[in-house]
């Protein structure tokens, strides 16, 4: 008996991406400056990163990171529960549970570990976990990881959603969300969401990676903007790596929430902590966020001038009314060729082809910032006119 072999399998596999012009490929930033970055001896305008408050670069974290590296050194040297858990974790848990108005906050080294674990903590396996069918793969993993039965309802159907829950009326059941859908750009229906889990007795689970500093009066996320709290949203989830410009993510709750969680987690008790300079700098970015309201309005700007200049021109822009702004271009070639076109212009726009996205709906993911200025903007919509723009009959 012969077994097949796995890793010829997997370049099997690799050999068919490349053939239906699906195959990824890293690209290697030399230089970041603001909101240009400089690759293969090329300078570029990004529209394609997640720092949406303009932090990644900021002076104060920087200096924030360096001093903390000058002081406890760079690797936290072990697991939070072992050894590595430094007062630089423990106050940025303090100031991330405040700032989103929960009891207790814990760090976890990535968005995808954080939301895997919260699962693995929460589910087992007779238990429920219904989930919006645009949520993040994580999310999706993380109730796979579980074992517990998982349903998809489709996007943003409240409905949906119900029926889901009532498939299995008498099992413990989480309902999770992306807050901000990652790939479109629009808000869960989440005060909807809410009652539907009151009224059936589930938990509720939002991941608001792409919210938090972005929305709500303080940068506070997606679940403070529907007037929803921790009683609302018992599990809330939001990452560190995108408006806030650093790294890893946290999960807050309820103070039972969160040492159910130190107890149970394995993504959180088998992994080396964050380093602590890290955890100093992000702080930063917390205070940054939390006084510097003129990031976030300077978004909105941009945000509703790339769409007023996209609505005129005819372009076939999703509804979104945050920092994604996705251009829907259908065939994964076409999203590829505007892609590439776009970069002979001077822009770097990252092509979303499937599996990300279903098929027939790749596109050009467009994200704005605070880096960005408005002529940055109108340069874009100049160039997308020429590239995506309808032609006339």
């Amino acid at each position: 008996m012969t077994r097949p072999s796995l890793t010829e399998r997997l370049a099997r596999h690799s050999a068919e991406r490349a053939q239906a012009g699906l195959l990824r490929r890293l690209r290697t930033i030399d230089h970041a400056d603001g909101a240009w970055v400089h690759s293969a001896g090329r300078r570029l305008l990004a529209f394609c990163t997640n720092d949406y408050l303009g932090l990644a670069q900021h002076p104060t974290l920087v200096a924030a990171l360096k001093k903390a590296a000058d002081e406890s050194g760079v690797g936290s040297g072990s697991a939070h529960l072992i050894g590595g858990h430094r007062r630089e974790h423990a106050a940025l848990e303090e100031a991330l549970a405040e700032w989103t108005g929960r009891e207790r906050a814990l760090l976890f080294s990535t968005g995808y570990m954080a939301n895997l674990g919260v699962m693995q903590a929460l589910l087992q396996r007779d238990d429920l976990c219904v989930q919006d069918k645009l949520n993040h793969a994580c999310l999706l993993d993380g109730a796979q990881l579980a074992g517990a039965t998982l349903r998809r309802y489709p996007h943003a159907d409240v409905d949906g959603a119900a029926r889901q829950l009532a498939s299995q009326g008498d099992a413990a059941a989480l309902l999770a969300t992306d807050g901000v859908f990652s790939m479109d750009g629009d808000i869960a229906p989440l005060g909807e969401l809410a009652g539907l889990c009151r009224r059936e007795g589930a938990t509720f689970m939002v991941d608001d990676a792409h919210g938090l500093g972005v929305l709500g009066p303080q940068g506070e996320g997606s679940v403070t903007t529907a007037g929803l709290g921790q009683d609302d949203v018992p599990v809330l989830m939001a990452t560190l790596g995108k408006a806030l410009g650093c790294s890893g993510a946290f999960v807050a709750g309820s103070a039972a929430l969160i040492e159910g969680l130190v107890q149970s987690a394995r993504t959180y008790i088998y992994t080396t902590a964050m380093p602590p300079a890290l955890a100093a700098a992000t702080l930063a970015a917390v205070k940054l966020t939390l006084t510097e309201d003129w990031r976030r309005e300077k978004l909105q700007a941009l945000i509703a001038r790339f769409r007023h200049g996209a609505s005129q021109l005819g372009l076939p822009l999703m509804p979104s009314p945050t920092a994604i702004q996705p251009l829907l271009l259908g065939d994964a070639q076409t999203a590829l060729d505007a892609s590439k076109a776009l970069e002979q212009q001077g822009f770097l726009v990252t092509a979303i082809r499937p599996p990300t996205v279903p098929q027939g709906k790749s596109r050009l993911r467009i994200t704005l910032s605070a880096a960005h200025e408005e002529a940055d903007v109108d340069r874009l919509l100049e160039a997308l006119s020429r590239v995506a723009a309808p032609r006339p009959v």
